[in-house]
């Protein structure tokens, strides 16, 4: 009898895969006993099962990559990149695309019960890395019957797990999409978490992580967190070219606290919103798995231990000349390592000044050279 059941969700317009009695060990012991994913899939499977891509979503993503999300009414955060005729093609592939361990879109997290009790796991939800978030995204392919995958896409923490992925499971990728991403996440980084994570913690409304009991939610805390971590997502330039200095519905300064700046109008805005759509403890418990990563001494040293289990892997690795969060330097440290071992590895640095969003935002060259790579790897697989 399998230990897991797939079910569709018609409300939420996913599938979830529930698993039950697996014992699931994540990195720091804890063991899950049950737990769930969440997970879309676009296109159709074809019958040698060689063309799944599975897209890793950043921090805040989930799996409605493309389509419409039902849960804010808004097109999917990549709707642009995929579907049919698009960069990720779906007429050529099927795309999964799950919410990650630890989310809140329907993925087991802490918003979730830890018991038959109904208790929830709040502050108890056991810490997790991003080894974690892709040691259960190879046990959806598992459920999936899906043994290799044609690529893994992702940007920012979906980067991450891209490169866990051909760390951990090299015999079961051909090729990754490594977009605005690093070997570890850098002091600069954990600084700019560890104060929004303060923020959040600080909220009278926070209970310890147990405000769902307290019929609560830390709103000022979370808003603020998002305010802060959406200013390291746009470059000077960004913010100049679209706000500058701009009043906000003013022609004269308040001398006071209200909003005078567009800027400050735009920030509250985004912090707002978020709040409607997240969970505070995710974004703890996220914030703390990116914190977490850590590459730098190891990954020279994997591959040259399992090396004849990735040479047939393609590695494409995308930097931004305005990303100051992933800048290029800490994306071609990955790229000299690869170059060093003989990999195959292809690079590009794209010019623009919408700093690390740029993967998230109108970049032709990035939608260009993502097609390039998939359907010509597409093609030397079918020749």
């Amino acid at each position: 009898m399998s230990n897991f059941k797939i079910i569709k969700d018609k409300e939420l317009d996913c599938n979830f895969v529930d698993f039950t009695n697996v014992d699931f060990k994540l990195e720091s012991g804890y063991l899950l006993n049950n737990y769930r994913l969440a997970y879309k899939t676009f296109g159709t499977l074809n019958q040698n099962k060689t063309n799944a891509i599975l897209i890793c979503h950043a921090l805040t993503g989930d799996q409605y990559v493309t389509g419409k999300n039902p849960i804010t009414g808004r097109d999917g955060w990549w709707s642009r990149m995929v579907g049919p005729n698009k960069p990720i093609d779906t007429n050529k592939f099927f795309v999964i695309c799950s919410n990650v361990l630890g989310g809140c879109a329907g993925s087991t997290g802490p918003k979730d019960k830890k018991d038959s009790n109904e208790n929830i796991y709040g502050g108890e939800f056991p810490s997790i890395t991003i080894k974690d978030i892709v040691d259960a995204q190879a046990k959806l392919l598992d459920a999936l019957k899906i043994d290799q995958l044609f690529s893994v896409v992702g940007g920012s923490m979906g980067a991450m797990q891209a490169l866990q992925w051909s760390i951990d499971f090299p015999n079961r990728i051909k090729s990754i999409i490594h977009i605005a991403g690093a070997l570890k996440h850098s002091a600069q980084n954990i600084a700019f978490h560890e104060v929004g994570r303060q923020a959040i913690m600080n909220d009278s409304n926070w209970h310890k992580g147990n405000y769902s009991e307290e019929k609560t939610v830390p709103e000022r805390g979370l808003s603020v967190a998002r305010m802060i971590a959406h200013i390291t997502y746009l470059s000077e330039d960004a913010m100049h070219r679209k706000f500058g200095r701009k009043l906000q519905s003013r022609d004269i300064i308040s001398f006071g606290f209200d909003a005078d700046f567009q800027i400050e109008s735009y920030l509250r805005y985004q912090g707002r919103s978020f709040v409607e759509r997240f969970d505070a403890n995710s974004y703890l418990y996220l914030t703390r798995a990116m914190d977490y990563f850590d590459h730098s001494e190891s990954y020279r040293k994997t591959l040259e231990f399992v090396n004849d289990s990735n040479n047939h892997i393609n590695y494409l690795i995308i930097s931004f000349t305005s990303d100051w969060l992933f800048p290029t330097r800490e994306n071609k440290e990955i790229v000299k390592i690869l170059n060093n071992l003989s990999k195959n590895v292809s690079f590009l640095e794209i010019e623009t000044d919408k700093g690390h969003d740029s993967f998230l935002l109108d970049e032709p060259e990035l939608d260009k050279v993502t097609k390039g790579f998939l359907e010509s790897n597409y093609r030397k697989t079918n020749e």
